[in-house]
């Protein structure tokens, strides 16, 4: 029960906490309080001593928007972003409720009558950015690992295909998102007509796709790295038995590269993260990118505060996309821990 536990904790990143079964679990307090203090401690007392100098030095700087928040006046702009959303949630409530009750009493007096839905329109809050952002990041991430991981098993498999694809993985890789989104929001402009009926904005396709673009090399080369070094005994084995490709490539291949696919995965997941909020930024799109712009468009004496908080929600979320990957890498490749 221990081993399992422990074994959960460490898949799952949370390490710090080890210690503490060990101990219960009856093992030297001693040893796994100099862990706990290693781990969990240090790290924390790190932490303490940059909110001591970040506190101590902000007020000292001025900028055109007054001077840096401190970091409790930037927990105290984070309540008020919470604060925002809730009552913008409400607001969203009461609206469609009286809506509901006039198309009632509209249906009550003539039931044949024509009763419209109209969409709440009110401003999207904080909360609905960070929303927004994800479910763009991932929609970008999947396009990107379903293009990337079946190329590169080709790009593994056959040197004649990776000959010929090499180059523009090469030309391509080190592209900036800034070059790309011009090029995709013409392109989406043209190709992607919206209607009242289509499932997704012209803004969420124009991110997706520069995510794509931008995450999809790491995974790509990872994968094809990854296959080109499985063991040849391996492959020979599939010869002689006469495996085909798909099975070759479920029985085989697979398996044996998951550990590189997966660390490719994660570095285009974190990729992905970091192009989103550029392009958001620069395209005007929504999500935490558009915020950050908003806010030093605005010039309120609260901006800085706000696009603290921004910074500092992006920085947890993409550490805790990354802790997801490495959770899905350890499970899913059967590493040993």
């Amino acid at each position: 029960m221990t081993n399992k536990l422990i074994k959960f904790l460490t898949i799952t990143g949370l390490t710090w906490f080890v210690p503490l079964v060990k101990i219960a679990a009856g093992e030297n307090p001693a040893q796994q309080i100099r862990q706990l203090w290693l781990i969990m401690g240090v790290p924390l007392i790190a932490f303490m001593l940059f909110l001591g100098m970040w506190s101590v030095s902000a007020a000292k700087v001025n900028t055109s928007l007054g001077t840096i928040p401190g970091p409790v006046a930037v927990w105290h702009e984070a309540g008020g972003l919470v604060d925002e959303h809730y009552v913008e949630k409400a607001k969203e409530e009461a609206f469609y409720q009286r809506q509901q009750e006039r198309n009632q009493a509209k249906l009550a007096e003539d039931p044949n009558a024509e009763v419209k839905i109209r969409p709440y329109t009110g401003k999207p809050t904080y909360l609905d950015q960070i929303g927004t952002s994800l479910e763009t990041v991932f929609a970008g991430f999947l396009i990107a690992s379903l293009i990337a991981v079946p190329l590169g098993i080709l790009c593994g498999m056959s040197p004649v295909i990776n000959t010929a694809i090499n180059p523009l993985i090469q030309i391509f890789k080190p592209v900036s998102p800034l070059a790309w989104l011009p090029i995709i929001t013409l392109v989406v402009s043209a190709v992607y007509v919206t209607t009242d009926d289509s499932w997704f904005a012209k803004s969420f396709v124009t991110s997706a796709i520069t995510v794509t673009l931008c995450s999809l090399w790491p995974t790509l080369i990872n994968t094809a790295v990854g296959v080109s070094s499985i063991d040849r005994d391996l492959v020979n084995v599939g010869k002689v038995l006469r495996l085909d490709w798909p099975t070759q490539i479920k029985r085989i291949i697979l398996p044996s590269a998951l550990p590189y696919i997966f660390t490719g995965m994660r570095l285009s997941l974190g990729v992905g993260w970091m192009v989103l909020i550029a392009a958001e930024m620069l395209a005007q799109n929504p999500g935490l990118g558009k915020f950050v712009w908003d806010e030093f468009q605005n010039g309120s004496s609260s901006s800085l505060g706000r696009i603290m908080v921004a910074v500092f929600t992006i920085g947890i979320i993409g550490f805790v996309l990354d802790r997801i990957m490495h959770s899905l890498q350890a499970v899913f490749s059967f590493s040993k821990i």
